[in-house]
């Protein structure tokens, strides 16, 4: 008997991003050098590293945000209904949503537009959308100013889905929410995870919050991977001293900063 192998949903290979020289001696400045990962179908994957480390051009990058110098991208569909393939959901979702629209309208316009949804399946498929993130039908009548961080933060989520996506790019997602509130969207993100076949792709510089809801783990410094694999493998025993400084700098009980020596 033959089995089936299922293509992974994302493949990255050789991944390079340049910016134009700033500088007076016409370097080219190298966001992202050689990056390649795989990220299979209803996986979850982060990709961990301190600001500078190319994290977030490296997302944008597999969102179609930004073009790569060079290397590939490809996502393989596996429904062949996905309007957009990937989706981001980023760190502030009252910039991403619009100040004038309110949450259900801007739903059910995105609805007819991409999706070609009539005008009553539209709406009640918004009500549907605004229920799988744990918002309901009152939140439909709101301005995103009228709702919490957490809320605006799920409607983004719902948006995003509303596309149907095979790939789920969360850039900081939950990074500016409090932490009851944070715990909240991320059990959110593990259910939507237990009910889908949506792959996660997690940027974060949170190593708890990796190890909640991811399952492989890359880490980056100064544009390159410099260590991947199981998430609790790359946590529990890093090999890279890199990987073991952010390790060593996550506070803990009875943690105190290192004094610096006069």
């Amino acid at each position: 008997m033959t089995r089936t192998v299922t293509p992974p949903a994302l493949v990255v290979e050789g991944l390079r991003k340049e910016f134009p020289a700033r500088s007076r001696d016409g370097k080219a400045v190298v966001a992202v050098d050689d990056v390649s990962f795989t990220l299979e179908r209803g996986g979850s994957l982060a990709v961990v590293g301190e600001s500078g480390s190319g994290k977030s051009t490296t997302a944008r990058i597999v969102a179609g945000l930004d073009a790569a110098t060079a290397g590939t991208v490809t996502v393989t569909g596996s429904r062949g209904k996905a309007v957009r393939p990937v989706q981001m959901v980023f760190q502030d979702p009252f910039a991403s949503l619009d100040p004038r629209q309110r949450i259900g309208a801007g739903l059910t316009e995105l609805l007819r537009v991409r999706i070609g949804l009539g005008r009553t399946a539209a709406r009640e498929r918004a009500v549907g959308l605004l229920a799988e993130v744990g918002l309901d039908e009152q939140h439909a009548a709101r301005l995103p100013r009228d709702l919490s961080g957490g809320q605006r933060q799920r409607v983004a989520i719902a948006r995003a889905l509303a596309l149907q996506p095979e790939i789920l790019i969360l850039d900081e997602a939950v990074a500016a929410l409090d932490v009851s509130v944070q715990a909240q969207v991320l059990n959110l993100l593990c259910d939507i995870r237990e009910r889908t076949t949506v792959a996660f792709l997690f940027v974060s510089h949170d190593l708890a919050v990796v190890r909640q809801v991811t399952d492989h783990c890359l880490v980056m410094r100064h544009g390159r991977v410099v260590e991947q694999g199981r998430t609790a493998e790359v946590l529990n025993h890093p090999q890279d001293p890199y990987t073991q400084a952010l390790l060593d700098a996550v506070p803990r009980p009875g943690w105190q900063p290192r004094r610096r020596s006069a």
